[in-house]
């Protein structure tokens, strides 16, 4: 991977390599990415099962953008359904893009687990990764991850794994929000109580 004459190389040089929205393959300079809208592109690399894998992959319907988003361990499940409940959240793709860079004797790549937009605009990309799980060559592709992020004005984090009794009850509390629990006569008095408590404080 060349770097382009005049890139300061204080910093690495990154490209990020994605599927765009006619599912062709793109790879192009970071900086010529900052706009990209990828909470929307299909994911870099598929999600496979297979008998005797170490890791569980499947899909999880997420009612913040009403369509299945991948995830390729438990715990990257867990989160995605922690993010799922952020009202601050408004869109979420998986395996989004690779991100390309050169360690100094050769070309490197790693794919972050999500993309997330806010519900201000902003974005940030995040990894999912147990702190016990953290191998020296994880730990390059995470600040590489960062550096990136910095350079192209998005927040970058590294989560693991999240407290037991917030997922609980937010997993609990998720299966409400599936569009066939949204009618009948539960819901309809729930609303109906909320609406004459909003009247009642005015």
């Amino acid at each position: 991977m060349a770097v382009p004459v005049g890139v300061d190389l204080a910093e690495p040089y990154v490209e990020l390599s994605y599927v765009d929205a006619v599912r062709e393959r793109r790879r192009r300079p970071l900086l010529d990415c900052v706009t990209a809208r990828f909470e929307d592109v299909a994911a870099v690399r598929p999600f496979r099962w297979a008998r005797g894998e170490r890791h569980f992959s499947g899909w999880y319907w997420a009612a913040t953008t009403g369509q299945h988003v991948g995830f390729e361990s438990w715990l990257e499940r867990d989160r995605l359904l922690l993010m799922d409940f952020d009202p601050e959240v408004a869109g979420i793709a998986s395996q989004p893009f690779w991100l390309h860079w050169h360690d100094g004797e050769r070309e490197r790549r790693h794919a972050p687990d999500y993309f997330v937009r806010r519900t201000d605009g902003s974005a940030v990309v995040v990894d999912v990764r147990a702190d016990e799980r953290i191998e020296p060559k994880d730990a390059e592709a995470l600040e590489v991850t960062r550096l990136a992020c910095g350079q192209a004005g998005r927040g970058f984090e590294r989560v693991g794994v999240p407290d037991a009794v917030l997922l609980a009850n937010v997993r609990w509390l998720s299966r409400y929000r599936h569009p066939r629990c949204l009618h009948g006569p539960v819901v309809n008095r729930l609303r109906a109580g909320r609406t004459r408590k909003n009247r009642s404080s005015t």
